[in-house]
């Protein structure tokens, strides 16, 4: 099914998010959606899915224009949506869920409904048990499920917002199959994303926006990754990071035998031990939800642990993985949120009160230095975007040159410009300063993203289920080897 917009515009109150949108999928295709955070991707997707309704514009369907006025509307129309974060049932089966909400009789045959949804897996070659609960799935599978949700509600366009965020690389692989088996099949897919080599890896074209505009619409085979990346930004952007080879020096975090149980009381990281030095970055890769958070809450002495022990220097910079709920107070302004470790320090306080001229100097001055972008220092940093909000937690966590710098998820939700300008921040530090005598951090990176941690880091530990199952040289393992640690298989030695 071949899907046109035309001249697409949707505004909220004065902000146009969308505007004047144009562009075409042709059945059979795989179609990508690149652009910068609030480049408009998301509202355009929620127009297709019937969950906004464009100001101004027209959608076509097959060559027939089509109103969508809700979500109900687009999935009789054939369009399906698979979100980011899957809206499945965990409590219950694969079955169950693909069927939920559609069935409308009182007397229902799960059996006959059961090999229903075998025959169609196979079909697809989406190999899954129809009668598994679906808690007990891993998450590659249960993307799977939500695929066959929308199949089992004939969708013959598919729209997939960051499909591939959570995925270990061979799930990512075997993703990739099943998409072009679909297009083979005759489906129209929409596939959104800020990864470039997947985009180029995968669809046959791309449409490109920035601030709510299109700015390109081409085959992908005419473009480069980096001219993708610059469309995006509209600027030149690094996207290898270019570091220095690592000097080590003396070790300053040490943990040993470490156990620390997360928000339910349930021990989340068993027996994890390493050591990082002065200069070095330690990555640690894994899929989300494998005790990386606990871990780093532990080292920034946020949590309690367990069992073990972590000895640290004493100034530690923590870049929270949530900087909206953990690391910004979001009514506060860019200065009262740069001063929040040290407000009641000099210079910024004296005799008890806080020093006005002196806090919004020091918030002009990073600015400057951390490339914040806002039209003041007094702005609210809920205004500001994520890339100059986690620009806003850079700076202030990284303004006495601690010596132990723990960065979770620093990039997530960035585009390319705002996650360059944190790697390229982040190797400053690794590297030291004049001030601190040259002297490098000790940097732990956490991040699921695998080519990321690779590029980054010196070392790489790999986090499974709460431990640690190999810790690797950056420069010599490969993705195939961490994707499969991350999965946990084995590397055969």
């Amino acid at each position: 099914m071949s899907l046109r917009l035309e001249n697409i515009t949707k505004c909220f109150g004065s902000f146009v998010a969308n505007d004047n949108i144009s562009l075409s999928v042709d059945t059979g295709k795989i179609h990508a959606i690149l652009g910068e955070n609030g480049a408009g991707k998301t509202t355009l997707m929620n127009i297709i899915s019937g969950l906004y309704q464009p100001d101004a514009g027209q959608i076509y369907l097959q060559n027939q224009p089509v109103k969508i006025t809700s979500p109900n509307t687009a999935i009789q129309l054939g369009i399906g949506m698979i979100h980011q974060h899957f809206m499945l049932v965990p409590q219950l089966t694969v079955t169950e869920n693909i069927i939920l909400g559609r069935e409308k009789t009182l007397h229902l045959n799960l059996r006959q409904k059961q090999q229903e949804i075998a025959a169609l897996s196979q079909s697809y070659g989406l190999e899954i048990d129809p009668s598994a609960k679906v808690e007990n799935l891993p998450v590659g599978v249960q993307q799977r499920v939500e695929i066959l949700k929308v199949l089992y509600r004939q969708a013959k366009i598919l729209i997939l917002d960051e499909p591939t965020a959570v995925l270990t690389p061979p799930e990512v692989e075997s993703l990739i199959v099943v998409l072009r088996r679909l297009a083979v099949a005759g489906n129209t897919i929409i596939f959104i994303s800020h990864k470039l080599e997947e985009v180029m890896n995968l669809c046959d074209t791309v449409t490109v926006l920035r601030r709510g505009k299109v700015i390109a619409n081409t085959p992908t085979q005419g473009v480069t990754p980096q001219q993708l990346a610059e469309l995006m930004v509209g600027r030149e952007v690094a996207l290898q990071v270019d570091k220095s080879p690592p000097s080590p020096g003396k070790v300053v975090l040490s943990v040993q035998g470490l156990h620390v149980a997360d928000d339910r009381g349930v021990t989340a990281v068993r027996g994890v031990s390493f050591q990082v030095q002065a200069g070095e970055i330690f990555g640690i890769a894994g899929v989300d939800g494998n005790g990386q958070r606990e871990l780093a809450d532990a080292i920034a002495g946020l949590r309690r642990v367990q069992q073990g022990k972590i000895t640290a220097e004493n100034t530690i910079g923590y870049i929270p993985e949530d900087r909206q709920k953990m690391g910004l107070v979001l009514q506060f302004s860019i200065a009262q949120n740069l001063i929040l470790k040290m407000f009641k320090n000099s210079p910024f306080c004296r005799h008890f009160l806080l020093q006005p001229a002196v806090i919004k100097n020091h918030a002009q001055t990073a600015m400057q230095e951390f490339d914040i972008r806002a039209t003041g220092e007094e702005i609210q940093v809920s205004q500001l975007s994520g890339g100059n909000q986690q620009k806003v937690v850079l700076a202030r966590e990284l303004a006495g040159e601690p010596d132990l710098i723990v960065a979770m998820q620093p990039t997530r939700g960035l585009d390319v410009g705002a996650t360059s300008a944190v790697h390229s921040r982040l190797l400053r530090e690794r590297v030291g300063t004049a001030r601190r005598g040259h002297r490098g951090a000790a940097i732990v990176y956490i991040s699921t993203e695998l080519e990321e941690v690779m590029a980054i880091s010196d070392r790489i530990a790999v986090m499974y289920k709460g431990e640690f199952v190999g810790i690797l040289d950056a420069q010599t393992t490969t993705v195939k080897e961490i994707g499969l640690l991350m999965a946990g298989g084995k590397i055969n030695s």
